[in-house]
């Protein structure tokens, strides 16, 4: 089996799991560390000649991060497609299981039953928390409604206050998400860099939680850490 990913969380959940199936990852795919195949361009705009060149059984993506002409071409060209859809935690155990039995697996691997314990075990939140959930600035966009990280965050005990929001990545002013007063704001390093010195500053006043993206928005081998590493960052940055 051959596989190209252009998703980076299914392509750590595929080289863990069928680490001699994948020859092709995007560029942005930076797990598991020290991965050795094809890189094929951004995950928005990938090299669909060198996919095709690649010869691939499969090419996994995603509704969300690629883009349908893309696709379109991979078909045409004769590559077959699996494209996942995720906006929810049962959802994301649903298509990677559907992704790695496509991909040659014959069963679920231990990480994924792990990952699913790790969530279906999780205590009920001491209290709830609102909270607004920047993904860009420079326009400022935030998580709105029907998305994974807004899914994760809620079974985390956080609320994110766009969740209602017509479109799943609004932008709204800097005026508006102050004048939101959230209790929290949750500051994801990917996919704008949210950093110490980036990010806080626009939110005088307010507590700032500096969180890892591929714990909030992977999809994979992460999600069995991801509830303690989370659930540690938003408490600290309650206190």
């Amino acid at each position: 089996m051959r596989v190209v990913s252009l998703v980076p969380s299914l392509t750590e959940a595929i080289a863990v799991t069928l680490p001699d199936a994948l020859v092709g990852a995007t560029d942005w795919c930076s797990h598991p560390a020290g991965l050795d195949v094809v890189r094929v361009g951004g995950t928005k705009n990938p090299k669909t000649d060198r996919v095709a060149a690649l010869a691939p059984d499969l090419v996994v993506a995603n509704e969300e991060e690629s883009r349908p002409d893309d696709l379109a071409a991979l078909r045409a060209a004769g590559v077959p497609v699996l494209v996942t859809e995720v906006r929810d935690v049962p959802a994301a155990f649903r298509e990677l299981e559907r992704v790695l039995r496509a991909c040659g697996a014959g069963g679920r691997p231990r990480w994924l039953d792990e990952a699913e314990a790790a969530w279906t075990d999780l205590a009920p939140p001491p209290r709830r928390t609102t909270a607004v959930v920047p993904v860009w600035r420079r326009p400022w966009m935030v998580l709105g409604r029907d998305t994974f990280a807004g899914d994760v965050l809620a079974r985390l005990g956080v609320d994110h206050l766009y969740a209602g929001h017509a479109e799943r990545y609004p932008r709204v002013s800097l005026d508006e998400l102050r004048a939101a007063r959230p209790d929290l704001v949750v500051l994801p390093d990917e996919p704008y860099r949210f950093t110490p010195d980036d990010g806080p500053e626009a939110f005088p006043g307010l507590p700032c939680a500096l969180v890892g993206g591929r714990h909030l928005t992977w999809y994979g081998p992460s999600l069995t850490e991801a509830p303690r590493v989370l659930g540690a960052a938003l408490r600290a940055a309650r206190r």
